[in-house]
Order: structure tokens, then sequence, then C-alpha cells
């Protein structure tokens, strides 16, 4: 086996740039599906006669699939090969896609975007350990982390884009059928480039009370979550699931400390820096999560933008989000500790979004969203980096793809409380401004500004919660993210070594 890892980091530097080409492909496709549909949302719901009660499935289904099944999917990344989890995960997803587009009713819709959730949990955990097996060198290891942070950044303003294009100009249909080309491309290319070191696989038998433990503490974690911005926080079911979530997963941790091959090896999260980083990760989701979605709403209902406007008006965040992770981050990772460059990455975040609570009615999309964008972009550009690299850091080989999967998790997680936390908030807020406010407005036009200025004071109540969130994800990266900066020694020989033995000499101890 020592063997085989003296021999990875021999492949041609050619392979590896061209298999992160389609492994980033992959990614794009996965992130800005979360994104893409939601444009589609309110055609696809006419059309296939979605009640009201029932669309949030369209986006709950895939949620549900994809964010339960994330550290599984992971494992059998290890145990199966990483090659052929990622290959799997994008023939099923462009099948599940295909299936989406071709929905005729809403319980098919509803069966594509789970099965688009469970192809997504094999190939979004494959697609970042593939990362980390193959790009072992230091300096490497930072540009192919600093491209791929910045399409999983970017990829849900890109959905916004193309949401819209496709949407206004062709069909709702087309936001699935879209990921079948991404697909093919991304397996046909990975088939025939990629090449998996030898010897990284976990050969260890599936610790099946742990596959159910965490898979449905997961999915009642996002469903009492999801539930919670329906039904409300004080609703039976909805506290039933956080019970039933904290027992499962209560549990699963348990049983992961005693059992002899773990699905989860209780090493990979309690790390200090691993840790540290699934949970900083995590507020920054839930963050951004405010971010995309009020904007949306402000621009098209307030602003009355359209579709195909909306998406390019996030264009100075996506701009900002590749500048930060391929420009700063990428030639600073190999200079600095990653603390340095992810506390102050969520901090310029907080101040893009701190510029946010100032928001109005009729505020100036130059004056204040784009300067505004740009500092989220390159905050969370310049944080997402190190961040992707050191989670999978320092790991076996063997155990990168639940590794991998983590970060996965605690992205979709982050994500399912982003929406429900913030929607409360909002919602909450203009209730009461409406209360507050109503009684003055005589004449229609009037009432309707109030309904306007009612919206906007809760979006910027929320967003006001988002700040807070993003300072937390900066307390966190400081205090526990102790790594020395990644240049400190020859990381592919430390790698090398680590190939038998679990810690990589880049942590500074």
């Amino acid at each position: 086996m020592s063997q085989a890892a003296v021999k990875a980091p021999t492949v041609p530097d050619a392979n590896r740039w061209k298999a992160l080409v389609f492994i980033a492909l992959a990614q794009l496709m996965v992130v800005l599906d979360a994104t893409i549909v939601n444009i589609a949302l309110p055609s696809a719901q006419q059309d296939l006669g979605i009640s009201d009660g029932n669309r949030q499935w369209v986006v709950t289904a895939y949620a549900l699939a994809f964010g339960g099944l994330l550290l599984f999917g992971g494992r059998i990344a290890d145990l199966w090969g990483r090659k052929r989890a990622f290959v799997v995960g994008l023939a099923g997803f462009a099948v599940a896609s295909a299936l989406g587009g071709a929905a005729t009713n809403e319980a098919m819709m509803f069966g594509a975007r789970a099965l688009q959730g469970v192809f997504g949990a094999l190939l979004a955990p494959a697609a970042l350990s593939l990362l980390a097996v193959m790009f072992t060198d230091g300096k490497e290891r930072a540009k192919a982390f600093g491209i791929y942070g910045a399409i999983a950044g970017a990829g849900g303003a890109v959905g916004l884009i193309l949401g819209g294009f496709l949407t206004e100009y062709l069909d709702w249909r087309w936001t699935f059928f879209v990921n079948i080309p991404f697909a093919v491309v991304a397996a046909a290319g990975a088939w025939f480039v990629i090449r998996e070191p030898e010897g990284a696989r976990n050969r260890n038998p599936l610790d099946i009370p742990g596959v159910l433990l965490s898979t449905l503490g997961l999915v009642a974690l996002v469903y009492g979550f999801t539930r919670a911005e329906s039904e409300g926080w004080g609703d039976a079911v909805t506290v039933g699931m956080f019970v039933a979530s904290v027992v499962l997963l209560v549990a699963f941790v348990i049983t992961e400390a005693k059992v002899k091959a773990p699905l989860l090896p209780l090493r990979v999260i309690t790390d200090r820096n691993r840790g540290g980083i699934y949970l900083s990760l995590g507020l920054a989701i839930i963050g951004m999560f405010g971010l995309f979605l009020f904007l949306t709403y402000y621009l098209q209902i307030v602003q009355g933008y359209s579709p195909v406007k909306t998406g390019f008006a996030f264009l100075p965040m996506i701009v900002g989000m590749i500048t930060g992770s391929t420009q700063i981050g990428t030639r600073l990772m190999t200079r600095v500790a990653p603390r340095l460059l992810m506390g102050p990455g969520f901090l310029l975040a907080a101040v893009g979004m701190l510029m946010l609570t100032q928001l109005e009615v009729d505020s100036s999309y130059t004056a204040l969203l784009l300067p505004a964008m740009l500092l989220l972009g390159l905050g969370m550009g310049t944080a997402f980096m190190p961040a992707m690299s050191l989670a999978t850091m320092g790991v076996k080989p063997q155990d990168s793809g639940v590794a991998s999967a983590m970060v996965n998790t605690s992205q979709q997680v982050g994500g399912a409380i982003g929406t429900a936390l913030l929607n409360t908030i909002a919602a909450s807020a203009t209730t009461t401004y409406v209360a507050d406010h109503i009684g003055g407005a005589a004449t229609r036009s009037q009432q309707q500004l109030v309904q306007l200025e009612a919206m906007v004071e809760g979006y910027t109540t929320a967003i006001w919660a988002a700040v807070g969130i993003l300072v937390a994800a900066a307390v966190i990266a400081f205090t526990f993210v102790n790594a020395g900066k990644p240049g400190t020694g020859p990381v592919a020989s430390s790698e090398d070594g680590a190939e038998e033995e679990l810690p990589v000499p880049v942590v500074a101890h």
C-alpha cells in the first residue's frame, strides 16, 4: 500500500487538472440545481396542478433525500471507489432530471426530486473526496480547491441566471433537462480521465445501524426545520421531529463510538480543525440562504425585476466569489494559516450583509446592492476555499468520503435551518409592521406601499440575524481552526506518510 502511495503523486499533472474540469462540472450541476428549480417553481406548480400546500415538496423531497443520505453516500464512495460512485451518481442524477422534466403530475415530480437527492448524496461527497486524494501537493491543492470553492459558492447564483433564462424564454421543464448534458459530459470525462490512487478504499463492512440512525436522524432534522417554516415552531409534528432527531443522532454517536468499523469514525468530527470548519460552514450557509431568498423576492416583487434581470443582478456576487476563491484564497493559502482567511472572510461577508440591512423600497442597485454583493462574494469566496481544503486534509484516504460528506451535510442542514429560521423572522416582522401601519393608509396605493414596506422590513430584520450568524461563523473559525499554514511542510510527502497513519503534519498542535 505504501508503494502505491508513493506512486500516487507521480500521476501527470495534466491528468489531474483534466479530472478537475469534470469534477467541477458535476459540482456546478448539483449546486445550481438547488436554485434553478426555485425560479421555475411557480410555472411548474401551475402546469402540474400542485396545490400551495404541497408545492414545498418540490424543494423538500430533494433536501430530505440529499441531506439524509449524504453520510451513507460518502461511505459508499469510500467502500466502492470514488470514481465509480461519482459516475453512477452522475448517471442516476441525469435519469432523475429527465423524469422531473417529463413529469405529468405532482407525484412524478416529487419522486423525481427525491431521486435527484439520492444520487446527489452519492455524487457530492465522491467529487470532493476525489479532489482530496488526487491533489496532495500543497500549491496544487490550493489551486484545485480554489476553483472548486468558487464553483460551490457561485453555482447557486449561476442557477438563478440560468433558471431565469430557461423559464422566461423556453419552458420550466428545461431547468431539469439542462442537467442531462452536464451529467453526460462529466461522467464520460471522469470515466476516461480520472485515475483514483490505489489503496485508498475502505474495505471494512458497512455499518448498517449507523446508516439507519444517521439517515433517519438527519431526515428528521431537515424535515423539522422545513415544517417549522410552513407550520410554525410550536406545531406538534415539528417538535416531534426535533426530539426524534436528537434521540436518533445521540444514538448514532454512541453507536459509532462502539462499533469496530463505524460509518463516521468520530475522529473525523472530533478533530478541532474539522469540527470548527463543519460548524462555521454550516452557520455561513444559514446566513447565505437568507441573502439568496430575500434578495430574489426583493428584486422581483418590490423592484419589479424579471427573472433574467434578477439572475444578472447577482453577477457581482459571482465575480466576488470567484475572485475571493481563486485569487485571494489560492494565493494566500500556502502563506498564512487557514483561520486568517476564514475569519476575515466571514467578517467581510458580514459587512456586505450589514449594508443590506439599509434596504428600502426604492433603494439604488448601484449605490447599495452592487457593493454589498461584491463584499459578500469576496468574503465567502475567501473563506470557503481554505475550509473545503482543510475539511478533508489529514484524514485517512479511506475516510475521505465521509469527511467530504460532512462538508456537504453541514451545508445541507445549514440551508434547511437558514430557510426556516430566517423566513420565520421575516414573516413575523412583516406581520407586525402591517399591523402597526395599515391603519394610516387610506387609499389603495398607500395600502400597497405599506405592504411593500412591510416586506422590506421583514427582509432587513432577517438580514440583521444573518449578520449575527456570519459574525458567529468568524468567531468559531478564529477560535477552533488552529491549523498552521499548509506551506510549512511538503504536503505531498506528508500525505504519502498518511496513507497508513492518521495525522498529516500540516496541523499545528
